[in-house]
């Protein structure tokens, strides 16, 4: 081996015959591939190379993978700093958002025998109770509904005593506000939440001889459905827009004749409890017939009786709250829809 540095005519034909060999044991095929990618490389210069494999890394080497729970965002214009950035910040705000799967289901989600059993006595009560209560009305419908057709206050009282005779025993139910009610000649257009099936139950509380809207599939239930029948509250057919049209068109044939309507202007229980947006074909009626209309707060029902789960009926602290707020009178339907809603949200995050 020589002392000093090897001549470059040496180190040149070193390279030459190193070459020579490593052909001579490559396929033509990948050989001129190799030139080929050799005199695009030249061509385009260090630019084009930015982002080749360096020198004695393995061929195939494994992609990393995110740690999980880590979501990678593509920053704009592919920059491989702004990607990191990015990936960093998203993990960092996953981390703080995300609890523990177990810690994040809501307590009121847990539901014991003593809510199960709660429910189904509620269920044998308040049937139980309603057959004597439908035998008074099949006596005394005829001659309410010649004497007092549209109100039916008659039979409006025996819902309310049913309605509130069943509660009673098993969740206590208050009114709020009752100086707020229009008198019971005074008609008017009462607006609630609507979370649970036992909305209707609360109320009827407030006593007042309202029509509600309910599904046509309500009115064929047994007792309770003949019973709606009888009082005169409406059947609506939801997916039929004619059916609609009717059922606004009745309504306000009530308030014509001084029979007050009630509406939950969602158009459907909150699947969770959290208030949809308003449908505005109550303040609609309300408006073009210059008639009160009462905002109500609903307060609790859920959570004594979630939506989808008939089946339990949990004991709250408080039991439910009715809220009845002030009357407000308009013929613009987009106020009068804005301030009941805003007035019934404002009241849920009260009591919340």
């Amino acid at each position: 081996q020589p002392a000093g540095p090897v001549p470059s005519d040496c180190t040149s034909t070193m390279n030459a015959t190193m070459t020579a060999s490593v052909s001579a044991r490559v396929p033509a095929g990948i050989r001129a591939r190799a030139n080929t990618a050799t005199r695009s490389s030249a061509a385009t210069g260090p630019a084009a190379t930015a982002g080749a494999r360096p020198m004695g890394s393995p061929p195939f080497a494994p992609r990393a993978r995110p740690a999980a729970g880590l979501r990678l965002v593509s920053a704009p214009g592919n920059s491989a700093v702004g990607s990191r950035a990015r990936c960093v910040e998203t993990r960092a705000s996953s981390t703080a958002a995300a609890p523990n799967p177990d810690a994040s289901k809501p307590a009121d989600d847990k539901v014991g025998i003593f809510a199960i059993l709660r429910a189904q006595l509620f269920y044998l009560f308040t049937f139980t109770l309603a057959l004597p209560l439908f035998a008074s009305m099949v006596v005394m419908f005829p001659f309410v509904y010649l004497t007092d057709k549209y109100r039916r206050n008659a039979l409006s009282f025996v819902n309310d005593v049913w309605a509130t005779v069943s509660t009673s025993l098993f969740c206590p139910i208050e009114v709020v506000g009752r100086e707020h009610l229009p008198s019971v000649e005074t008609p008017a257009v009462y607006v609630a939440n609507h979370a649970s099936y036992l909305d209707i139950y609360s109320l009827f509380h407030l006593r007042r001889p309202f029509k509600f809207i309910s599904k046509v599939s309500n009115f064929i239930i047994p007792i309770i459905g003949w019973s709606m029948y009888m009082t005169g509250h409406i059947a609506l057919k939801r997916t039929d827009r004619k059916s609609q049209m009717k059922t606004l068109k009745d309504c306000r044939e009530l308030l014509q004749n001084d029979c007050s309507v009630l509406f939950f202007p969602e158009g459907t229980r909150s699947a969770d409890g959290t208030m949809a947006d308003f449908k505005k074909g109550a303040f609609s009626v309300a408006a073009k017939e210059n008639a009160l209309v009462v905002p109500v707060t609903l307060v609790n029902c859920s959570k004594v009786m979630k939506n989808g789960r008939e089946w339990a009926m949990r004991s709250v602290p408080g039991g439910i709250k009715v809220v009845v707020h002030p009357p407000i009178r308009s013929t613009n339907a987009d106020e009068l829809c804005e301030k009941s809603f805003n007035t019934i949200k404002e009241t849920l995050v009260q009591y919340s």
